[in-house]
């Protein structure tokens, strides 16, 4: 689910301290054109009933039968309780199901995947709601120049359940906690609470204006890292696995922006067209949601008719880096529909 609202990055132009030329040079590097962004005061549960109750009325879910719900996210409704149980509550499922909050960000899809998974371990959980949603150009300056063109609020409903003969799923996952003031919002937890001093905004060397409050990217920390962990972990499960890059249908990974993707796809060997890189130009970089809208995007007429062989990855924040091999499809649904802040509201 994408808001409706859309923001160009020749509007967002407007608000940086550069020249027209030099920001649609970034532009063109980097894959910007056009993101989604809430509109208004709209927090993730509101986006995520939206979703599920859009799976109940068209028949595609039973709410009776949900018996899990995890949701994943790094902009919750509040600091407590967790933004599940608010969704559990507006949902008004019923009090066996076992509600879940993870705090992860851009390789949430695949650690949320690794906790559903266990959930199904339980023989009384037949299906298990994985939601991934952040709304994170709430807590990006429109100044910043480094995030705010390429952030994009979203949510994803996945819908996890056994099938007899499904084929193995091989998980790596790795983190560095020493790398983790590369992708940071310096206030607004215990260690630094928000005040009026953390809402200032202060001009970085680099002519970016963002306070404490938020978000913080040290771009090149970020891609170094990507480019020096992520493919030896990818290899190393394909290799592990037996399995070759010409063996995938198609590489699902986490979309920072048109760039990284590409240096990825060309450091492992794998075609571009196998690993889709469109998402930040059409939506934004939504955190965990970008998985599951890569695959929606570009695949979803052949998996709800065919089965393929993937490679989901995801990495970022914590630092945080994880790969999965698996078969998917052929699926009961996937596609994407709009959040319209107005008629949820109406």
């Amino acid at each position: 689910m994408v808001p409706a609202h859309e923001r160009t990055f020749v509007e967002d132009m407007a608000n940086f301290n550069f020249s027209p030329a030099r920001s649609q040079k970034l532009a063109e590097v980097m894959g910007y054109d056009r993101h989604r962004v809430v509109k208004g005061p709209v927090c993730s549960s509101d986006m995520v009933v939206a979703a599920v109750e859009h799976l109940f009325a068209n028949g595609l879910v039973a709410r009776e039968a949900v018996g899990g719900l995890i949701l994943v996210t790094q902009s919750p409704d509040y600091l407590m309780p967790g933004t599940s149980k608010v969704v559990h509550g507006r949902l008004g499922l019923h009090q066996d199901v076992f509600c879940l909050d993870v705090n992860q960000g851009c390789a949430g899809f695949i650690i949320g995947a690794m906790l559903g998974f266990m959930f199904l371990d339980q023989p009384a959980i037949e299906k298990v709601l994985l939601v991934n949603v952040d709304v994170l150009s709430r807590k990006v300056s429109p100044r910043d120049r480094n995030s705010f063109p390429l952030i994009g609020d979203a949510a994803s409903v996945a819908v996890l359940e056994r099938k007899k003969g499904a084929g193995p799923i091989d998980v790596r996952l790795k983190m560095d906690g020493a790398g983790h003031n590369a992708l940071i919002i310096p206030a607004g937890g215990m260690r630094h609470p928000s005040s009026a001093a953390t809402a200032e905004l202060a001009e970085d060397a680099e002519g970016n204006f963002r306070a404490l409050d938020n978000l913080k990217m040290d771009g090149s920390a970020v891609f170094n890292f990507v480019m020096t962990e992520v493919p030896a972990l990818i290899a190393d499960l394909l290799k592990e696995t037996n399995v070759t890059a010409h063996d995938l249908d198609a590489f699902l990974c986490h979309q920072p922006n048109r760039f990284m993707l590409n240096k990825l796809a060309d450091k492992l060997g794998v075609p571009h067209e196998k690993m889709p890189s469109d998402i930040v130009e059409k939506f934004g970089n939504s955190s965990s949601v970008t998985i599951p809208m890569a695959t929606v995007s570009n695949f979803a007429d052949r998996l709800v008719n065919e089965k393929l062989r993937v490679c989901l990855s995801g990495f970022g924040v914590g630092l945080t880096w994880s790969a999965m091999l698996m078969e998917l499809g052929p699926l009961t649904f996937c596609e994407m529909i709009e959040f319209n802040e107005e008629e949820e509201n109406g």
